[in-house]
């Protein structure tokens, strides 16, 4: 019996290429996207498999009702993938409340709102799966990314507190860190309406970096992602996270040895003797 998946975010890249892989394999999926539109190349493809879903992920009633239609025509759900997502571009002065505000609603609460009401469902069955889509920088950040990088950590987060309280029902967490992927992401990132000069220097050459990940002939495929996640669910168990891509594990090692110079740092600070 194949699987039933409830991806968010399919209307181009990361999203895009799982759904065509999983709908490949003989499962079953809901897919959503803000506009149905823009899903309508997977349903054709997959007639029978691809449900597409209109899905606000910043509105409660759409996520309520994405997640009520996704049960109802796969007859359950078994894998949520939290995909959806946009970045924003502003150094930490920069990024008003109300972008800051936006950002998390779309990086931190909507992907949370979507667990609470499918861990119901979970765990009436006995099991299920909930995939969380991170980012390298939901361990390490960035310059000009603060907003993003706050919400990936706050995603990363949650998932560890939630793997924790889901294991006794069955329920598996695993947060996806993808490296650099070609997709829309640095084309499709706003830029906070604030422009503080001091910070054009560094920032502008992350923002120009990020715009041309799609075009850069060593930027990781859609499709090797893809078939990452297929190994992944498809695997008897694995580790909370779970780095994809090769640069992905080059950036982690880095940040890990940067947290352990750090964390011996401090400790020589506060435990050495008390100064005179």
């Amino acid at each position: 019996m194949g699987r039933r998946w409830l991806i968010t975010g399919c209307s181009s890249g990361l999203g895009h290429a799982l759904a065509t892989a999983a709908a490949r394999s003989g499962d079953e999926l809901a897919v959503t996207a803000r506009k149905t539109a823009d899903l309508e190349d997977l349903a054709a493809a997959w007639p029978g498999r691809i449900t597409p879903i209109p899905l606000e992920l910043r509105d409660a009633a759409s996520c309520e009702e994405a997640v009520r239609t996704a049960a109802e025509r796969l007859g359950g759900i078994d894998i949520l993938v939290n995909n959806a997502g946009i970045g924003l571009f502003g150094a930490v002065e920069e990024v008003s409340d109300a972008e800051l505000r936006d950002q998390l609603e779309t990086l931190v609460v909507g992907p949370w709102r979507l667990a609470r009401l499918v861990l119901p469902l979970m765990r009436a069955q006995g099991y299920g799966h909930v995939l969380n889509v991170s980012s390298v920088v939901g361990r390490m950040a960035f310059p000009g990314l603060g907003a993003y990088v706050a919400g990936k950590h706050a995603l990363e987060g949650m998932s560890q507190a939630l793997a924790i309280e889901a294991a006794p029902h069955n329920i598996r967490v695993t947060v996806l860190e993808p490296g650099m992927f070609a997709t829309r992401y640095g084309t499709s990132m706003t830029e906070s309406a604030q422009r503080v000069p001091a910070y054009d220097g560094t920032n502008r050459e992350m923002l120009e970096g990020a715009r041309g990940l799609a075009d850069s002939p060593e930027t990781g495929r859609p499709e090797d992602f893809a078939a990452r996640v297929l190994e992944i669910v498809a695997a008897d168990a694995t580790p909370l996270r779970i780095p994809v891509g090769d640069d992905a594990y080059g950036y982690l090692e880095v940040a890990d040895q940067a947290y352990r110079e750090e964390f011996a740092a401090a400790r020589i600070l506060t435990r050495g003797p008390a100064p005179a």
